[in-house]
C-alpha cells in the first residue's frame, strides 16, 4: 500500500493523451509518488485511455495512481485507489467495487466531523480544502491551517490539504500537520514541473511539522 505522503499530483484536464503523459512523466521525473488522474471533461471511453496509459507509466516510476471520482473506472484498470467527493459513491461501495488493499481517499471541505464519520466508515485518508484561492475550485470553502492540526489530533489517518497551494504557502500547511499536498496548477503551470516537482518535494525535508517538530 502506498504512503500518502510528500506531493500529490492532481492531473490537468488535457484532451490531449501524449501532452499528459508528457507533463505527468515531468512530474514523476522531479520524484512525485502519488497521481490522481483527474478529468471532469473528457469523455468515458478517453477517461479509460488516458487513466489505463497514466497507470503504466505510473508503474514504470514506481508511483501509485489514484482516480478522482470514479470508483468504477479505478476498479476497471486496477488503479491503487479512488478519490471520492461529496457526490460520488460511498465509501463501502467503492470498497466493494476495487481490488483488496487499494485505497479510498475521501474530500473533506473544511468539515472535521465528515472526516471523523468517513474515516470510521473505512476511508483511508481525508483531504481538506481549499486552503487559499483556486482558479480551478473559485467557490470553494477556504478552511485554516488549524483545521489542519485539528484533525492530526482527532484522527489516525493521512491527512491531505488542497488548494491553491504554492511554493510559498505550502509550508504553513505542513507546519499544521498535512501529510501530503495536493496540486494542480502550482505544479503544472510550472515553466519547469520537473524541477517545480523536487522543490515541493523538498519542503517536507526542511519544514517542521506538526508530527515532526
Amino acid at each position: 500500500m502506498p504512503k500518502i505522503e510528500g506531493v500529490y499530483a492532481l492531473t490537468p484536464d488535457v484532451a490531449d493523451t501524449g501532452a499528459l503523459l508528457d507533463v505527468v512523466a515531468r512530474a514523476l521525473d522531479g520524484g512525485v509518488r502519488l497521481v490522481q488522474y483527474r478529468a471532469k471533461n473528457a469523455s468515458a471511453a478517453s477517461k479509460a485511455e488516458q487513466a489505463g496509459r497514466l497507470l503504466a507509466l505510473c508503474r514504470r516510476h514506481g508511483a501509485a495512481l489514484f482516480v478522482n471520482d470514479d470508483a468504477m473506472l479505478a476498479a476497471q484498470i486496477g488503479a491503487d485507489g479512488v478519490h471520492l467527493g461529496r457526490d460520488d459513491a460511498s465509501v463501502a461501495d467503492a470498497r466493494r467495487w476495487l481490488s483488496r488493499g487499494a485505497i479510498i481517499g475521501v474530500s473533506c471541505y473544511d468539515d472535521l466531523a465528515r472526516a471523523r464519520k468517513l474515516r470510521a466508515e473505512g476511508a483511508d485518508y481525508v483531504a481538506f480544502g481549499s486552503f487559499f484561492a483556486s482558479s480551478v475550485k473559485p467557490l470553494a470553502v477556504r478552511p485554516t491551517p488549524a483545521l489542519l492540526a485539528a484533525a492530526r489530533r482527532a484522527l489516525d489517518c493521512p491527512i491531505v490539504a488542497i488548494g491553491g497551494i504554492t511554493l510559498t504557502n505550502a509550508p504553513d500547511l505542513i507546519a499544521a500537520g498535512a501529510d501530503a499536498l495536493a496540486v494542480i496548477t502550482g505544479l503544472f503551470t510550472a515553466p519547469d514541473v520537473r524541477a517545480r516537482a523536487s522543490s515541493f518535494g523538498e519542503l517536507f525535508l526542511r519544514t517542521p511539522s506538526f508530527a515532526n517538530p
